[in-house]
């Protein structure tokens, strides 16, 4: 799940090697922070949340193969909170 996160937010974004995904599980539930550049936050959000939406979409199809349920968070760089649905 992580190396899935990992392609399409650097497909999306200008800084790539800014990019940070770190995947932790408990259980069946699978946590996936996406940190990227704060310049950034707006292409991997996207307008009304569409591209978040849409990545989350992707690797919540992908986890039902695993029989896992996947959290994915969107941080930036240097700032506390996430923009999580």
């Amino acid at each position: 799940m992580k190396e899935l996160v990992e392609v399409m937010a650097r497909a999306l974004v200008e800084n790539p090697d800014e990019v940070v995904v770190t995947q932790t599980q408990e259980g069946k539930t699978i946590r996936i922070d996406l940190k990227v550049a704060p310049s950034d936050m707006g292409k991997v959000i996207g307008r009304q949340g569409r591209i978040a939406k849409a990545i989350r979409a992707v690797v919540k199809a992908a986890a039902t193969r695993e029989n896992v349920v996947v959290d994915v968070n969107i941080d930036s760089e240097g700032e506390e909170g996430s923009a999580e649905e």
